[in-house]
């Protein structure tokens, strides 16, 4: 995991304040991981769907950067399948496409025991990269 590509991505306030971590990194790829708490958890004691995809959104956007590029999303969508179990999920992110300026990823969230919960679908605009910038 290059920390210099990620470095935008390290610095997600959003991620670290759900306590959101990544796992792994390299370009193309990201598995991240949250532990479930109280606080992530709605009315009905179920994990929130919008912590569910901005664990998605995050892995997206790690995997996505990781090249050193600067990327921002342009579409994004999830479907849930199940209730989370156990006491934490992940969201592995893998890249599907990727042109010089357009790029998409698939995301597969699951518990802890391994059942799918959600898939999410991400396409990215590719702003900068770091091989432009040396340029």
């Amino acid at each position: 995991m290059n920390d210099e590509y990620i470095k935008n991505v390290k610095n997600d306030r959003f991620a670290h304040l759900l306590g959101i971590e990544i796992v792994e990194a390299y370009p193309g790829y990201a598995l991240v991981e949250l532990a479930i708490g109280e606080k992530h958890k709605n009315g009905i004691n179920i994990v929130q769907g919008s912590v569910i995809f901005t664990l998605a959104d995050y892995a997206f956007a790690v995997a996505c950067n990781a090249d050193g590029s600067t990327t921002v999303g342009l579409n994004a969508s999830i479907s849930y399948f199940n209730a989370p179990k156990g006491a934490y999920i992940r969201a592995e992110a893998k890249e599907e496409s990727k042109q010089k300026k357009i790029c998409g990823y698939k995301v597969e969230i699951k518990d802890e025991d391994g059942t799918l919960i959600a898939s999410f679908s991400g396409l990215g605009y590719r702003k900068r990269t770091q091989e432009a910038e040396r340029v």
